[in-house]
């Protein structure tokens, strides 16, 4: 669905642009697009290289083990309905603390896994139960201590200081977790106080 509307959108711009002999203007946009998209393609995978290279070196020396048992008692509190030994677990960690120092990238693929498995537990039914619900809540919003992507594109159009952002994203993205946890919550239990299904 998405691709037809970015095939649709691109159709509509161009049939447009020739409609009112903006086509040079379009041409241009394009090549400078294209340009600066992979000047910040590069930029990015450098600083995304270093924090993934600092992230192997925390699973070697079992950082990341040791921050996804603090984070275990939150994490079963939030998704009763997930065995503690279960896969989905192991990847809604990974993608939490990924998701923590601002690796979009990294999540992602785990964050996929995660709802794969969860999809699992709920029979591989089409509808989305309790736990895929909380999880797309909270990957959403998801806490970022650093935000890796966001300060890599501030260094790229020479940010002055592009690290200020780290203390009120935290603020930002820890409220914003907190109230994705709360809707969440809320419209579970009023489903539950209606007689609807816990999953």
């Amino acid at each position: 669905m998405v691709n037809i509307i970015w095939v649709a959108m691109t159709i509509i711009g161009i049939v447009f642009a020739m409609i009112n002999g903006t086509m040079d203007d379009v041409n241009k946009a394009i090549f400078t697009g294209a340009k600066e998209a992979v000047a910040i393609c590069i930029g990015l995978i450098s600083i995304l290289v270093f924090w993934l290279g600092l992230m192997n070196i925390a699973q070697e020396a079992g950082l990341l083990t040791r921050l996804s048992r603090l984070f275990q008692p939150l994490i079963t509190r939030l998704f009763p309905e997930v065995p503690k030994d279960h896969p989905a677990m192991g990847f809604i960690l990974s993608n939490m603390i990924a998701n923590l120092f601002g690796l979009g990238n990294a999540a992602t693929p785990m964050g996929i896994k995660a709802m794969e498995q969860l999809k699992i537990l709920n029979d591989n039914k089409n509808s989305a139960s309790r736990s895929m619900i909380t999880f797309l809540a909270i990957n959403t919003s998801s806490i970022t201590l650093i935000p890796t992507t966001v300060i890599a594109i501030r260094m790229n159009y020479g940010s002055v200081a592009p690290t200020e952002i780290v203390g009120t994203t935290l603020v930002a993205s820890l409220f914003s977790t907190i109230a994705a946890i709360m809707i969440d919550r809320y419209y579970h239990y009023r489903r539950v106080k209606k007689g609807g299904s816990r999953r």
